[in-house]
């Protein structure tokens, strides 16, 4: 079984990734991209070396032999999607949301049944294929993911969750997208978890597009947990379209090395975003996250919110950019990006950049990067509370102002669970 921390330009690798006969369309795509690989450069990440990441590092193999064991199934409960690698464990859509036009399905599905729909959005709009290399390799071998429709005018009033779930028990490749369209005036809102089986050493491809339309209104929240043997590459990217909003709630909770890019480009004006990042890391990982919203319409507004927290010998890179294009009038970009460092053998960087080509503008940025308040430790320590029950108490009131906002409870309590599995496993690692 042959893995390469370079990506080989094997033909294998686009075949085992398409689907059962595919559109011509999405052959072309597939093979636009695959073309394109050699020729694009990596994603830059201000002061993250993950060229030697084995991020390329896909099998040649196909997958044989999948079960589902008790443990994912038992997980999908209360998911109306569930996947686990490329197989489909789950699509639980209620009937009176179908009968409203809304679309749930697997992405293999959408380019069957909803073909002109999908290839109207795919690749289109929040990401293009030739952005980088990394795009380009989601585009040719994407093999998973999930497809959400929302029409005009529809309003869902209760969260759509979609489980999707790294299958690393044997050597296979993880190449998920997922695709949610918000038609005129809709709102609903989404819950994402990601998650890994299995102690394989395989990267993870995840990317989301969201594409707001006039006046509609989609909350997204996130929740990764990969597994430590993961090195993952998460990309997602939202296009707003006058009037439209989007909010993002994103917890980065993986074990493993991640990279992670989040833009939101607002297109339309009176567009707005809140983009809110929550992340850890523990022992030796390290992560790089960038945040970025580029303002094109006139009186659109969006909002960077990233905290982070460090222990052991871990690293933790926040580049936000705020950009003002020439022509938003009234435009607004504000960002805080704030690091709490539990360990004095972390690295910690909160890097805030705006670029601004507009006069009529409103632009701001906070970052900092420091130590836990030792008054706060102490009084806590004062009352019977041991250092490390004391240190995670001040590290959950640090990331509260994110966790407030999380508009759905349930979403709420577990990303309240995973910080709290990471800040105490990640005790003791220094």
């Amino acid at each position: 079984m042959m893995k390469t921390t370079t990506l080989e330009m094997n033909p294998v690798l686009l075949q085992n990734a398409a689907f059962s006969n595919e559109p011509e369309w999405l052959q072309t795509l597939r093979n636009q991209a695959w073309q394109q690989i050699p020729t694009l450069a990596m994603p830059v990440f201000a002061k993250i070396n993950y060229h030697s990441w084995p991020l390329l590092a896909f099998t040649n193999q196909p997958v044989l032999n999948v079960t589902v064991p008790e443990s994912i199934q038992n997980d999908a409960t209360g998911y109306q999607f569930a996947s686990l690698g490329q197989l489909v464990v789950k699509t639980a859509l209620p009937d009176e949301l179908a009968a409203q036009g809304v679309i749930l399905c697997d992405i293999g599905t959408a380019i069957h049944q909803h073909s002109d729909l999908v290839r109207k959005f795919l690749f289109q709009k929040a990401v293009h294929v030739d952005e980088n290399r990394l795009t380009a390799v989601n585009a040719a071998l994407l093999n998973g993911g999930a497809f959400l429709y929302v029409p005009d005018n529809v309003e869902v009033k209760a969260p759509i969750n979609l489980l999707q779930v790294q299958d690393s028990r044997q050597a296979e490749n993880f190449v998920n997208h997922t695709l949610i369209v918000a038609g005129e005036n809709s709102r609903f809102q989404v819950l994402q978890r990601s998650e890994t089986l299995g102690e394989t050493a395989n990267p993870a491809h995840i990317m989301v597009e969201i594409v707001a339309q006039a006046g509609s209104y989609v909350r997204f929240s996130a929740l990764d947990s990969l597994g430590e043997t993961t090195h993952s590459y998460i990309n997602r990217r939202g296009f707003l379209a006058q009037d439209a909003r989007i909010d993002w709630t994103v917890g980065i909770l993986n074990d493993g090395n991640t990279i992670a890019d989040f833009d939101s480009d607002l297109v339309g004006s009176g567009s707005h975003t809140e983009m809110q990042t929550v992340a850890i890391s523990t022992d030796r990982q390290t992560q790089g996250i960038d945040t970025q919203v580029t303002n094109y319409g006139r009186h659109s507004e969006g909002n960077i919110l990233q905290r982070g927290i460090l222990l052991g010998r871990s690293a933790l890179v926040f580049n936000g950019i705020g950009k003002i294009i020439k022509g938003a009038h009234g435009a607004k970009a504000q960002q805080e990006n704030r690091v709490l460092m539990l360990s004095p053998k972390a690295r910690g960087d909160a890097n805030p950049i705006l670029l601004i080509d507009e006069n009529d503008v409103i632009a701001g940025h906070a970052a900092s990067v420091g130590r836990i308040n030792q008054d706060q430790l102490y009084y806590l320590m004062s009352r019977g509370l041991t250092k490390d029950v004391a240190q995670r108490l001040v590290a959950r009131g640090f990331l509260g102002v994110v966790l407030s906002d999380i508009p759905v409870a349930e979403v709420r309590q577990q990303m309240i669970a995973l910080i709290e599995r990471k800040l105490t496993n990640g005790q003791g690692t220094e």
